[in-house]
């Protein structure tokens, strides 16, 4: 009798820890609604590594691209989303510039023929940005990533895989900076973009995700098509959010259940 309300007791449990770590009951949204990934780097964990969960290894984003491919999703930039499309479309999007994007998600994506948009910090290099939003964050993780060369976004480019956002030049915290400061960091990145690459820039990641209504504005300014924020989500309306997208998390410590349920709902965990 003990036997059966301890296993009864566990069950019930077991259920809830599932519900609470896996919100499968969140509704689905409708695949008219173009789904926009963010990544940062494709590569395996680093032992005790604050930052694993922007590590997305190359076998499951291998697993996650093939079965958007098999699964009838079309792979398009950011400026090419559409409004109430009836094809389902999904934008990969790759914030700050690791180099494994050119030498690990690349090959992997000519694989399947997807392409992505990187937003690319100008600045980059030498650079610990995790201490930038938070000083205690200060073992610099982060900095001691290898960073693309300017050779790597040329053949990045060339490939059309790949189109350039904006994500300012020196991945700054735009809460701690006066608008003109912040309109020289946005700005400048997309023109010393489109002169390094010779390409248009038309769209822009906020730095961390944070930004207040200033920034939009100053983003407009700039002329930028689109901007897409940390939010997690699936944006429903492309006119109205076209400056402050949404973007579907996929995290490093997911598998491939998690990332169809990201897909489906825009998130995963109870607390996303």
């Amino acid at each position: 009798m003990l036997t059966l309300v301890f296993c009864s007791a566990f069950g019930i449990v077991l259920l809830l820890y599932i519900n609470f770590q896996f919100a499968w009951w969140r509704p689905t949204i409708s695949y008219n609604n173009p789904r926009v990934l963010m990544y940062h780097m494709i590569s395996h964990h680093k032992r005790k590594a604050r930052y694993n969960k922007l590590r997305v290894d190359p076998i499951e984003f291998d697993r996650q691209l093939n079965w958007l491919k098999e699964n009838g999703w079309e792979f398009v930039f950011v400026s090419e989303l559409e409004k109430d499309t009836r094809r389902k479309q999904v934008a990969l999007t790759f914030d700050d510039g690791y180099r494994d994007n050119f030498l690990t998600a690349d090959p992997i994506m000519k694989k399947y023929d997807a392409k992505a948009t990187l937003y690319l910090v100008t600045d980059r290099h030498d650079r610990d940005w995790s201490s930038i939003k938070k000083e205690h964050h200060d073992d610099r993780e982060l900095m001691a990533e290898p960073k693309l060369l300017d050779e790597d976004v040329a053949q990045m480019k060339s490939s059309r895989r790949w189109e350039l956002g904006g994500h300012t030049v020196t991945h700054a915290n735009l809460l701690h900076l006066d608008n003109q400061q912040c309109l020289i960091e946005i700005e400048r990145c997309r023109t010393v973009l489109e002169a390094t690459f010779g390409t248009l820039v038309p769209s822009f990641a906020y730095p961390f995700g944070l930004f207040e209504d200033r920034h939009v504005a100053l983003v407009d300014r700039a002329g930028f098509q689109f901007a897409v924020t940390t939010e997690q989500g699936i944006s429903l309306d492309l006119d109205a959010e076209r400056l402050k997208l949404k973007r579907v998390k996929v995290s490093g410590r997911d598998g491939l259940a998690s990332f169809k349920l990201r897909i489906r709902t825009g998130k995963c965990r109870f607390r996303d």
